[in-house]
């Protein structure tokens, strides 16, 4: 699935991904291909992003999350 991960300023992340790890504001949850479609909220945390090449972290203050047609797109504050 194809990740993005989006700052204000910057792009944080951007590729394929096995499996990402979200801090969400109802709790820890996990997306990997194919996953339901969704739009929630993220709570300041560490998003986990599983590639081909190892696991990749990011420290975020929060913000939102949209999954569809496998692809994860986080818009991060």
């Amino acid at each position: 699935m194809n990740v993005e991960i989006l700052t204000p300023d910057a792009v944080l992340f951007e590729g394929e991904a096995r499996h990402v790890f979200l801090p969400g504001s109802d709790g820890a949850m996990g997306v990997l291909a194919n996953h339901a479609a969704m739009i929630t909220t993220l709570q300041q945390g560490t998003v986990k992003v599983d590639t081909t090449e190892g696991e990749k972290t990011f420290d975020l203050n929060g913000g939102t999350v949209e999954v569809l047609n496998d692809k994860v797109l986080i818009l991060a504050s």
